[in-house]
């Protein structure tokens, strides 16, 4: 929704109409509650944050928020996640729903793990 690539996650969550930011300032509170030592940027032109590789991104939309946690994470969610649109990488949360916050703290988890795992796996290649 923002007109240009904003610089910072305060940038492009300031440039959101205010009936959306409610919804995006949760949703970012959630993820850093959740992972605080991941690094928060704008990848792709959206929030996103990395922690051992990239974790989990989000984007303000006309009517809803996006959710990108990856395709493993929503495989693995599917059942929790069927109230909800999603493709292949994405989840979408309706302005107006409640954020299933319990349901997106354990997705960053399940990414943190993710990360963790294949970070192993790279240093024990390595040797």
């Amino acid at each position: 929704m923002a007109a240009s690539k904003p610089a910072t996650v305060d940038v492009y969550i300031a440039g959101l109409p205010p009936e959306h930011l409610p919804w995006l300032m949760q949703l970012r509170h959630t993820i850093q509650q959740t992972a605080p030592d991941a690094e928060e940027g704008i990848f792709w032109s959206m929030p996103g944050y990395r922690w051992n590789g990239p974790l989990v991104y989000f984007a303000a939309y006309k009517h809803h928020a996006g959710f990108y946690p990856g395709p493993d994470a929503i495989a693995a969610f599917a059942e929790e996640l069927s109230a909800f649109q999603t493709s292949k990488g994405a989840i979408q949360f309706p302005y107006g729903c409640e954020l299933p916050l319990e349901l997106i703290k354990c997705m960053v988890q399940y990414r943190m793990q993710q990360n963790l795992e294949k970070q192993a796996g790279k240093k024990k290649r390595n040797l």
